[in-house]
């Protein structure tokens, strides 16, 4: 774990679930928000910038979505500092092209990439495409086999695989290991088969938003098992909501909290699109009618006084969260509140 916490912002990249409901937040998931968005982020010091992966907007496909991959790669060349983690489903690329994208984006950003392994949850986005979406764990097993070669790949060693997913023969590529030995490698997941795989082949294992006790136990049961890459390191996802006082805070998060109970319809569309094995959706689900936010959301309980938020993510860290990605809304107003009033009481 690093002496100080680091700090990343999720993009804009379908605007905001709640958006049309809520006349502070656009409902914008342009590039060209995003960009903006980003180098503020980078500007007020923030650490990274996840850029979740969606071909057609998971809760809404009338609704805008901002490709992934092709941001990052034009967010690398207009920042100068901040991280740039790129969520990407094994079952959309093959690991050798992916690879390729991976080490040329890390190369524009002078070795400022990472990505973020997720195997997927939407099932609608793939079978409407036609491609296979198989069970959770076979996801994982494919998963699994796709990461080792990509890992393999961007290290620049000459790969030949024979497995059960991939027939890949003496493949090399170049330029590779400029900056460092590979780019990051994150994974999101906590049910067994992905706390398995992030001890095997991760840098930083992240951890859905929940309340501190239970992050403890996560990591607790991952800690305890042998990291192929050295010692796994974690972050967690979590919605913040800060204001001067706990009461000024809590009349917030009522307030989101209303304006998300007006979209039952849309929470009903993406529950018939999402895989019922998810960890993720069987636990944010269960608490979707006391949390804002996806990914856990408020129930990691950043909801609070300025000082209140700061010491929260005191013990999160001293738990042994090391970067910590938030969501705000509305989102560029709320992350400067963040970047004024919280983080220099924490830095």
């Amino acid at each position: 774990m690093s002496d100080a916490p680091r700090f990343g912002i999720w993009a804009a990249v379908h605007g905001s679930r709640a958006a049309h409901h809520d006349p502070d937040e656009p409902d914008d998931a342009s590039w060209e928000r995003n960009r903006a968005l980003v180098l503020e982020a980078e500007a007020l010091g923030f650490d990274s910038v996840l850029i979740a992966q969606h071909t057609a907007n998971p809760f809404d496909d009338e609704r805008d979505q901002l490709e992934a991959w092709t941001a990052a790669a034009a967010l690398a060349a207009l920042t100068r500092r901040i991280e740039i983690i790129a969520a990407i489903k094994p079952g959309l690329y093959h690991p050798v092209v992916l690879a390729k994208m991976a080490l040329q984006i890390e190369h524009i950003a002078r070795g400022r990439f990472a990505l973020n392994l997720v195997n997927a949850w939407n099932r609608a986005e793939f079978e409407r495409a036609g491609l296979p979406f198989p069970a959770h764990d076979d996801r994982y097993a494919y998963g699994r086999e796709w990461i080792d070669c990509v890992g393999r790949l961007m290290r620049g060693e000459r790969v030949s695989i024979q497995g059960d997913h991939f027939r890949i023969e003496d493949y090399q590529l170049r330029p590779a290991g400029t900056f460092r030995v590979r780019p990051r490698i994150y994974l999101g997941g906590e049910s067994e088969p992905a706390r398995a795989l992030a001890v095997d082949q991760a840098d930083v294992w992240f951890i859905n938003g929940q309340p501190i006790d239970e992050v403890r136990a996560l990591i607790a049961d991952v800690a305890r098992r042998p990291a192929a890459n050295g010692p796994l390191r974690y972050g967690l996802s979590a919605f913040v909501i800060a204001r001067e006082t706990d009461a000024e805070a809590a009349d917030e998060h009522a307030r989101l909290l209303a304006l998300a109970q007006r979209d039952a319809t849309l929470r009903a569309e993406t529950r018939a699109r999402t895989d019922a094995a998810s960890v993720m959706f069987a636990k944010t689900e269960a608490a979707s009618s006391r949390h804002v936010g996806t990914n856990g959301g408020t129930a990691a309980g950043l909801v609070g006084s300025y000082e209140t938020v700061a010491n929260r993510i005191r013990s999160f860290h001293e738990a042994g969260i090391e970067l910590f990605m938030l969501q705000f809304q509305p989102f560029e107003a709320e992350m400067r509140r963040f970047a004024d009033a919280v983080l220099p009481r924490i830095r």
